[in-house]
């Protein structure tokens, strides 16, 4: 215990455990693990002395990433509860920043003390650190009889799944894409594998500078490959524990990013059968019959693959919520709306029921994904089917299979508009996929890392940070569906280009002025 300070000290918030307290304990502070009786301030001494307080650690880990720390030990939803879904979504142009929440991350105007970024960071190190406490303390609990090897096995997947998912979030805020150079040897971000919980690992974690960019996603891989294997395929808690699906869908988006076709064609294929109705051998996820189902029903769909749990009683607060954040109905603060950008785009065709999952004022239309503004229990998406039909179908049709590549499309679009695509490929339907990427995915923060992704290649995608409406330009007659126009006047934040320094986030100051190397590594411009 007399260690603790010494750490705080040493690596700063980014090292910890949920750095709330500064300490090393195995549960949140200041609230329960949601539907589990956990034992009050439990300490990695006493974590993993039975099997009960195994489990509960490595619940602890999902709450970590549900409800991290943000400035004076506020629950805001960082990193995986909810500002994983708004950060995201103010990086791109198709959700429009209204007040001041996401305003510096939506016109790029962050530093390294900023504090969207630097909790974003912190917040995610803190997950990974929680897990490799958990690794640590389930691997010594296999050891001593306490707990089986295949129960054990199936703990570590779990976290493991968890460090993978953390490090790549940190990789597409943080680090350029993979195809920034031929071999993907630029700096990515340190990839942690042990945790820091003694003076000698907080001496260790100081001289650890940033991996590669290839190295990361290796890693990443190598974290998902042992979850798949360990995990099982269903479960009680199925879209809320991860599962041998979650790891397996995550590898297709992984290896999308890594423009490895071939290898999300072969991750996707595990989860795919049939030629028109799609279902999942593994899990059994098929798209729902409305695009509205996951979102109505967030714990018994058959289309989410993994979601983070929110609760009335465990959320994002008022002030980091996605009800709260993204909705115009009763309670909501109606922060963030949808850009006439994407609403007025020619691709989204003016009936598909994918807008009327909305809501609107006399200011603007919002998402009406997230609708539990009063308790705040809406889930916060991780994984769709639809995202692994998707990501299959770009595979598909950047390596030439175009045929297999309009099915899935289609099958994506077709469950919301009569107006699917016929005789398109090449360039013209891997356009097609990404567009409808922008519709499905509206309002679950994967534009950005769509984003980050396309930059480099600039063809599918913005070279850059784009253009995006600024809130006091906006109109509500700015919204014209499916018109294929936006008003010049509303567009009035600049579009950086992928050169810029501001492509990607700064390593915050806390963590350069404690670690020697890291400080060497700042991202070029800041």
């Amino acid at each position: 215990m007399k260690n603790r300070s010494f750490i705080k000290n040493k690596l700063k918030l980014a090292l910890l455990a949920p750095a709330v307290c500064f300490s090393l304990m195995l549960t949140s502070c200041d609230k329960e693990v949601t539907e589990l009786a956990p034992y009050d301030r439990l300490t990695e001494e006493s974590a993993f002395t039975t099997p009960e307080r195994v489990e509960l650690a490595v619940a602890g880990v999902y709450d970590a990433a549900q409800s991290g720390f943000y400035a004076g030990g506020a629950v805001r939803g960082y990193p995986f509860g909810a500002a994983h879904i708004e950060q995201g979504d103010a990086r791109g142009e198709d959700m429009l920043n209204l007040e001041a929440f996401y305003a510096i991350t939506y016109g790029s105007s962050y530093n390294a003390a900023s504090a969207n970024n630097v909790y974003h960071f912190e917040t995610l190190y803190a997950v990974v650190n929680k897990a490799n406490i958990v690794i640590e303390g389930v691997e010594k609990a296999v050891a001593d009889g306490l707990i089986t090897a295949e129960v054990g096995n199936a703990y570590i997947g779990e976290a493991r799944f968890l460090r993978a998912l953390s490090h790549h979030e940190l990789l597409i805020h943080f680090a350029r894409p993979y195809n920034h150079t031929a071999d993907a040897s630029h700096m990515g971000v340190p990839y942690r594998t042990l945790p820091v919980n003694t003076p000698a690992r907080v001496e260790e974690a100081r001289q650890q500078g940033r991996d590669s960019v290839k190295d990361g996603y290796a890693k990443v891989l190598e974290d998902l490959n042992y979850a798949e294997e360990f995990l099982p395929a269903t479960r009680a808690k199925q879209i809320s524990r991860a599962t041998k699906g979650a790891a397996i869908a995550l590898k297709t988006r992984v290896k999308l990013h890594m423009r490895d076709w071939a290898g999300v064609i072969t991750e996707g294929n595990k989860l795919i059968s049939g030629t028109d109705t799609y279902i999942s051998p593994i899990g059994g996820y098929k798209l729902t019959a409305s695009p509205e189902t996951p979102f109505a029903n967030n714990a018994t769909n058959t289309e989410s693959i993994f979601s983070f749990e929110n609760t009335s009683n465990d959320n994002a607060s008022v002030n980091g919520s996605l009800g709260q954040m993204y909705n115009a109905g009763t309670g909501g603060r109606a922060l963030v709306s949808i850009s006439p950008i994407i609403w007025n785009a020619t691709f989204w065709p003016a009936d598909d029921a994918r807008r009327n999952i909305t809501v609107s004022n006399a200011r603007a239309i919002y998402s009406n994904k997230y609708r539990d503004a009063a308790t705040q229990s809406d889930w916060s998406p991780i994984m769709r089917y639809s995202e692994v039909l998707l990501n299959v179908a770009e595979a598909e049709s950047r390596a030439g299979d175009s045929g297999r590549a309009l099915m899935l499309l289609n099958a994506v679009r077709g469950r919301s508009t009569s107006q699917t695509y016929s005789n398109i490929s090449g360039d013209a339907l891997t356009q097609a996929i990404v567009n409808e990427r922008r519709i499905e995915f509206l309002g679950e923060g994967i534009r950005w890392k769509d984003i980050h992704r396309l930059a480099k290649e600039g063809k599918f995608g913005p070279a850059g940070i784009p253009a995006k409406v600024a809130s006091a330009n906006l109109k509500r007659e700015d919204f014209v569906a499916a018109s294929g126009s936006v008003r010049d006047a509303s567009i009035a934040i600049p579009a950086i280009p992928y050169e810029d320094f501001r492509f990607i986030w700064p390593i915050p100051i806390s963590e350069i002025n404690a670690n020697p190397v890291l400080a060497a590594q700042q991202n070029p411009g800041y």
